[in-house]
């Protein structure tokens, strides 16, 4: 939804946005923004706090039954202690008929967990889904792609490049390692959608930790070393690998020589190997679910944040104090670094401050809803583009109202309803990305064309925050990419001077390996532009 789009007063708006409430969490959507996920913290918190009470009040209930224990052991321990006197026959009798009961059926340990069911309640509406689980792991996959890193390493707590002598990607202040049971998880999402390249790697890992693990029990895991065991065996399987199929559903049955299935299993494989109908086993190839063309140059890119310009480039680039011929940037001029010559990308430094980057993502925060993607006349939502975003129109707060100003300083472009798009806030999610894409419309039946002001002529894309790894803006074509720079705004033209789209333009989010990702985004467009970016003499420019 369009935040403060809806033609209210100023005054009313405020007093709505006061009475109001902030709208709940969609379902399945905690995954998609980090700011979704932090407050997912908060729910644990809470769960936390309620764990501790019903500890605190089992912990006494134990010790009382303790105090019980000991003074009847220590009256069968004592010769002296016979039946024999009245005092302590009575006690005996009374224990058996009255106390024994009072123990065994007390409702007390009843009470606690009913309380402790009644604390997740309380917040289990606000906790993330099945979905948003998926989602999480598909993140880590996508992350092990995208920046080559090693499933061992990343179960270690450790973002290695995979074979390679590196320094890792980042380094964590505390390292968390991931369980058997988180490894056969991410495991089983690739399983469940038959992409066994990703499968066989976590898979292999949960074996691993759960063969060190046997024969101790942890209250959280939903899985043991036999599920895992028997969905990497048929990964193998399907990956063309029968002897490795074979030799671990052998191993399964040494834990669980009861089963049928997986004994019904063995049989097939090995006669599948004795009659040398088994098939040779060919290198994995990683599945392309988003079809992408230019996956390759995409991913080199991200993992070579900061792309160096070319040679013939370098004497061109530049950066200076830009006034723009505007009388708004007179004491106070623009940092500019030209990024790029063709396309021309620029970078202008300090564009924005902190505490205007604070007030606009807390504008935003409250009605950021699932990212979604132009699919021919409508818009969805996209396994390629993991983020949450929101609208501000600028008369949200004084704060869009000047960064407007300042966009239109700067550019030189006019903003104004219709030549402008309202203020697009996104924080990206869990490994949030957005696969390579285009920002203005590449056919007339874009739903950018609504606006009936043209096509998107410009971008102005400003880092609200810093990350503590990946995020960079990845040009495909143009070979380069530029590192997330808090509080700077990137500035490049989408189309040509004769109105066509700009090719070299073709550009990513890359996924965030560690961090907090928010940016907004001003899409101009070319009506109004007519007299501000004329056309060229050169009908090809």
């Amino acid at each position: 939804m369009r935040a403060l789009g809806l033609g209210l007063g100023v005054p009313l708006l405020l007093l709505l946005l006061l009475l109001l409430p902030p709208p709940p969490p969609a379902p399945a959507e905690t995954y998609t923004a980090m700011l979704s996920v932090r407050r997912a913290l908060g729910s644990e918190g809470r769960l936390l706090r309620r764990l501790r009470a019903y500890l605190r009040e089992e912990s006494a209930r134990l010790r009382r039954l303790a105090r019980f224990y000991e003074k009847v052991q220590a009256l069968h321990q004592d010769p002296k202690a016979s039946v024999d006197n009245p005092l302590l026959a009575f006690s005996l009798i009374k224990r058996l008929h009255s106390d024994w009961p009072n123990v065994i059926y007390s409702d007390e340990a009843t009470e606690n967990t009913q309380a402790l069911h009644a604390g997740f309640k309380e917040v289990e509406q606000e906790l993330p889904g099945a979905e948003d689980l998926d989602g999480a792991a598909r993140a880590l996959m996508r992350l092990q792609d995208v920046y080559a890193l090693s499933v061992k390493g990343m179960a270690n707590g450790v973002f290695q490049p995979a074979g390679a002598s590196r320094p890792p990607l980042y380094s964590p202040g505390r390292r968390v390692s991931l369980s058997a049971d988180d490894c056969f998880h991410v495991g089983k999402v690739a399983y469940d959608t038959g992409d066994y390249y990703h499968s066989i790697a976590w898979l292999e890992e949960a074996v691993s930790l759960f063969r060190l693990s046997y024969g101790s029990w942890n209250p959280e895991d939903r899985s043991s070393l036999e599920d895992a065991l028997d969905h990497l065996a048929f990964s193998y399987f399907m990956a063309g690998n029968i002897s490795h199929a074979l030799s671990l559903s052998k191993e399964f049955l040494h834990y669980d020589p009861s089963n049928r299935r997986v004994a019904r299993n063995v049989a097939k494989y090995e006669k599948l190997l004795e009659t040398g109908m088994a098939a040779s086993a060919g290198p994995l190839r990683r599945p392309n679910g988003t079809r992408l063309q230019s996956r390759d140059a995409y991913e080199e890119l991200c993992q070579r944040p900061g792309g160096q310009p070319s040679p013939e480039q370098i004497p061109r680039l530049s950066c200076s104090y830009e006034t723009n011929g505007s009388p708004y940037l007179l004491l106070q001029p623009a940092k500019k670094e030209v990024v790029r010559i063709r396309p021309y990308v620029a970078l202008y430094h300090d564009f924005i401050s902190d505490a205007e980057a604070e007030t606009i993502k807390g504008l935003a925060g409250p009605w950021l809803q699932r990212s979604v993607v132009a699919s021919g006349e409508k818009q969805q939502k996209a396994e390629y583009r993991i983020s949450k975003s929101a609208w501000l129109k600028d008369t949200a707060d004084p704060v869009v109202r000047v960064l407007e100003l300042r966009i239109a300083a700067v550019t030189g472009l006019d903003l104004r309803p219709p030549y402008a798009e309202y203020l697009q806030v996104v924080n990206y999610g869990l490994g949030g990305h957005y696969e390579p894409h285009f920002d203005h419309a590449t056919s007339r039946k874009s739903p950018l064309y609504r606006m009936k002001s043209g096509n998107r002529i410009a971008t102005v894309m400003i880092y609200l925050s810093a990350v503590e790894a990946g995020g960079s803006t990845a040009f495909i074509h143009a070979n380069f990419s530029v590192p997330v720079v808090k509080n700077a705004a990137l500035f490049w033209w989408n189309l040509r001077r004769n109105g066509d789209g700009d090719g070299d333009t073709l550009h990513a989010g890359c996924p965030v390996l560690a961090g907090d990702k928010w940016v907004a985004n001003k899409w101009i467009h070319e009506h109004g532009q007519e007299f501000r970016r004329p056309c060229s003499t050169d009908p090809r420019d």
